[in-house]
């Protein structure tokens, strides 16, 4: 059955590259499509947020090359990276550029496509599961929810320089989005919680922080804005983290499915009440 599956898609060809997302971390994420390029690559060129299982799907022989990217780490340059693309695919290589998360949620998978198209060089882009949902819908909290918001906004908590983007306008935010998801943001979440407060946020708000999400290593810090930063110093945790503000972050109790799998007791919906009262 999966060898009519398989040979239905299209091939990853010599000379191309296919830019695809693995998922936030479990590789049963990964799509058919990067399964089969993982299968038929002769290079993958992968990200340091790439589970270690998601590559297991490596075809003998192939050779793997790290292209990570950690903030305050030593880390090879985009463009650097993305000419390494074109310089495999112009030697006749299958290549897979294998990315955490989905390519075009911030994975930098624009910057590299373009350069592809600088160059003249045929590729594929393979959508992934970003974190921002999938790692979330791992630690039992919705993005969305109809009672509780018709919107959410997706950033990012620093710019290539390392600082929190100024281009970013908090106050449109804080008071236009119920749910605020955010990549990226741990290092500098002390200055961002001050900027939601500011912006007209409740210092008590839900917030949580899923780190290493959709992992076996997946831990999960529920706070509120205003504690976020002294909460985060004292649980010692550390990147790679998804973090969510909003009142969705208080339907995990009831929504922590991986808990239940290891005993957890779900409690009833914190809204039903509410529902009630208003039916």
């Amino acid at each position: 059955m999966f060898e009519h599956v398989f040979s239905s898609l299209p091939d990853l060809a010599p000379g191309s590259v296919w830019l695809a997302g693995a998922g936030p971390g479990d590789p049963g994420l990964l799509t058919l499509l990067a399964v089969k390029a993982l299968g038929q690559a002769d290079v993958i060129v992968h990200d340091a947020l790439v589970n270690e299982d998601c590559l297991k799907f490596v075809r003998p022989g192939a050779a793997l090359e790290y292209a990570g990217k950690r903030g305050g780490k030593p880390s090879a340059r985009q463009r650097d990276i993305s000419l390494r693309l074109v310089e495999l695919a112009r030697a006749g290589n299958r290549v897979l550029r294998l990315k955490g998360g989905d390519p075009f949620v911030f994975g930098r998978g624009g910057e590299e496509a373009l350069t592809l198209v600088e160059h003249g060089i045929p590729f594929r882009i393979v959508p992934g599961i970003t974190a921002g949902i999938g790692g979330l819908a791992y630690a039992g909290i919705p993005a969305t929810h109809r009672e509780i918001n018709h919107s959410v906004t997706f950033l990012t908590g620093h710019d290539s320089s390392g600082i929190v983007p100024d281009r970013i306008d908090w106050e449109a935010i804080g008071r236009g989005s119920p749910v605020i998801v955010m990549y990226m943001a741990m290092k500098h979440i002390g200055q961002i919680a001050a900027n939601l407060i500011a912006a007209g946020r409740s210092a008590d708000e839900p917030m949580a922080f899923v780190c290493n999400a959709a992992t076996p290593q997946q831990t999960v810090l529920e706070t509120t804005l205003g504690r976020a930063e002294s909460d985060v110093e004292a649980a010692g945790i550390e990147p790679p983290a998804i973090v969510v503000v909003g009142q969705v972050v208080r339907l995990r109790p009831s929504l922590d499915w991986l808990g239940a799998l290891d005993g957890r007791q779900l409690l009833p919906d914190p809204f039903a009440q509410g529902r009630r009262e208003t039916a």
